[in-house]
């Protein structure tokens, strides 16, 4: 029997019909929690109870506080957290990011209200549990279970609005057969960054995207308006149009990172191009975010400039842990 910590923070999986004014995350993490079996010692609590597209960063710190918290605690075997499936992919590796335990941390949620005629909700949070429990995933680092399947944090993103099983890229690490974990993998590990400061609440990254006719003028833009750094989530691997790769130089110059990231689901960037491709850009000073979506890229981002805003070690920071 192993003794599992879960943490609720809302979505879907707490969530309720409120009529015409929407669903709401109103259910208690206890309430979740006591529908679970005595197969394990579970205790709970709720940190936030609130829709993830509602998070901010100062939220993701303060999860991450908790989390590693529960961690030190010599009686806990692992953590599970409850979670809404929006940002579900942001809050999860960023707790990745900072992870230095060997014991599991698995993020879960749900695709129907918990009010709904059949939601998904109870067995997620079963199959959680049972991957938070397992000690052939200790040293896996922060997880993802839904819907059976088990993955990693890093490079996992929600792939389908409504699809039972929402989540796809990382490593699955594991599936349910039955009642039973089987555990097909164990991804490598990256040194753990330190945990968020305050500093992490305020800092602003902000994402851009190319397409047909966009303007580098929203990136001077967003510097402009104080962002920190930028992440351009440009087309296929890693390009833009006219005029990005003199905005991405004079940012540079000015201290404001550039990451290049891809606005393509899967794969890697990879600088080719010129006229204003990959190639331009990282000529222009763009740093490379390998196979991480704009999304994570931020939350990396975020983090490191957060505990040092040096711009002329940020590349090879960033790089270390992309």
């Amino acid at each position: 029997m192993a003794s599992i910590r879960i943490l609720g923070t809302g979505g879907t999986i707490a969530s309720r019909g409120q009529g015409v004014s929407g669903a709401i995350a109103s259910d208690s993490t206890d309430s979740l929690a006591a529908a679970l079996s005595d197969a394990h010692h579970i205790t709970s609590r709720d940190l936030l109870t609130v829709g993830s597209y509602c998070l901010d960063l100062r939220d993701l710190r303060i999860i991450a506080e908790e989390v590693a918290a529960e961690l030190a605690e010599p009686d806990v075997d692992g953590v599970v957290i409850t979670h809404g499936t929006d940002t579900m992919e942001e809050t999860a590796f960023l707790l990745d990011l900072v992870h230095t335990s060997l014991k599991p941390v698995v993020l879960t949620g749900a695709q129907q209200l918990a009010d709904s005629d059949s939601p998904d909700g109870p067995r997620n949070l079963t199959e959680a549990v049972m991957a938070a429990a397992d000690k052939r995933l200790q040293g896996a680092g922060v997880l993802i279970s839904f819907a059976g399947s088990v993955r990693t944090a890093r490079g996992a993103r929600k792939a389908h609005t409504t699809a039972a099983s929402p989540f796809a890229g990382g490593v699955e690490v594991g599936h349910l057969a039955g009642d039973d974990v089987v555990v097909t993998a164990a991804p490598s590990r990256l040194p753990p960054l330190p945990l968020p400061t305050e500093a992490f609440d305020d800092v602003q990254v902000e994402i851009i995207t190319a397409y047909p006719g966009a303007t580098p003028e929203l990136l001077r833009h967003a510097a402009a308006a104080g962002a920190g750094a930028l992440v351009l989530a440009g087309t296929g691997i890693g390009n833009a149009g006219a005029g990005f790769a003199d905005a991405v130089a004079d940012l540079t110059a000015a201290g404001v990172p550039v990451i290049l990231s891809s606005r393509t689901p899967w794969g890697p960037v990879v600088p080719t191009y010129g006229n204003g491709g990959g190639k331009d850009l990282v000529r222009a000073g763009a740093v490379i975010a390998r196979d991480l979506n704009p999304f994570q890229s931020r939350i990396l981002a975020a983090l490191l400039l957060a505990a040092d805003p040096d711009p002329t070690t940020f590349p090879h920071r960033f790089a270390a842990h992309s």
